[in-house]
């Protein structure tokens, strides 16, 4: 009886490896055919920690577009460097340290003040000068903190469906992606992550977009195949267990910043609470320009770009 218990347990065994293999090969398809359809087109700048990748367009004053939570550049450049570039400024989109294209040494670059360190020392080498930052959602929380540790390098923040103070619970989108460990991180990341992405990708971008649709070339237009990608949901998880770390003590020092302040937000955000987030930011800066949409989601720079637009400029005419 022991020995056929031991062999059903071993075929369960030998079964839950050959699985993990597969996924594993099929992860790695996966993103190898993501990174040819979405390979990097902007300029890499070596950092300490790391290299960021960075696209630019048109010329004039700066505006610097920092993405959110599991993004990437793309984000912005489905609508809006163009428009910006056509407006007149330099519109340069970033990827965020461990993100799309660009590349962190370990996990200590995840943390909030060393990704804000990291794009400093990038607008420093690369004579950006004082730029509008425009920093969407966590994006936002890395503009805050560049502008509390690093105020020579900020011109004025220009924040969207930004984070401002850390919430309870992280959104139920991102249920999949809270994990503590790093070995555990690691081991999902390379074997399950993609094909449960693939699987339940449809959904989590309803979640992300709603109440709005969500653009049919979002995946490509928008970046959202880069996401299929081992390392980009290992960044993804392990930035968000930097947000619990590390926003409290920014957002404690938000009333030291002195730069024109602007926060545009939908009202129907589902990722997070916007009369929360607002609230946070009117009282360390009263002054703030606040700017809000009725029944509009977390993604405005893709679903309303020419309001965005309009804000983003009102911003950099105030830094200007």
């Amino acid at each position: 009886m022991l020995s056929i218990i031991l062999a059903i347990f071993g075929i369960v065994i030998l079964g839950i490896i050959i699985a993990l293999v597969v996924a594993w090969r099929f992860s790695h398809m996966v993103a190898g055919k993501a990174a040819k359809a979405l390979p990097p087109k902007g300029h890499f700048t070596e950092v300490r920690g790391g290299r960021l990748h960075w696209v630019e367009m048109g010329e004039g004053q700066p505006v610097v577009m920092i993405h959110g939570l599991a993004g990437n550049l793309h984000n912005f450049t489905y609508a809006m460097t163009k428009r910006l570039a056509a407006a007149g400024y330099r519109a340069i989109a970033i990827d965020r340290p461990g993100c799309g294209w660009s590349e962190r040494d370990s996990d200590e670059q995840a943390r909030i003040p060393e990704q804000a360190r990291m794009i400093a020392e990038m607008l420093e080498k690369e004579g950006i000068e004082t730029p509008l930052l425009v920093g969407h959602s966590l994006g936002g929380a890395v503009s805050l903190a560049l502008a509390v540790n690093h105020p020579e390098r900020v011109g004025a923040l220009a924040l969207v469906s930004a984070l401002i103070k850390a919430p309870d619970k992280p959104a139920a989108a991102f249920a999949g992606i809270d994990i503590a460990n790093p070995g555990m991180r690691r081991f999902v990341a390379e074997t399950m992550a993609v094909p449960m992405s693939i699987r339940n990708g449809a959904k989590t971008l309803a979640f992300v977009f709603g109440p709005d649709a969500v653009p049919d070339d979002f995946r490509v237009r928008g970046g959202g195949l880069l996401s299929l990608r081992p390392d980009a949901f290992y960044g993804a998880a392990t930035d968000l267990q930097a947000v619990a770390l590390d926003l409290p003590a920014i957002t404690e020092r938000i009333g030291e910043i002195s730069h024109p302040v602007g926060l545009f937000y939908g009202m129907g955000d589902r990722i997070l609470s916007a009369p929360e987030q607002i609230e946070a930011l009117r009282t360390a800066l009263p002054e703030a320009d606040i700017e809000t949409m009725d029944e509009r989601g977390h993604m405005p720079l893709v679903i309303e770009p020419e309001r965005l637009e309009a804000f983003i400029v009102r911003m950099a005419q105030r830094r200007a």
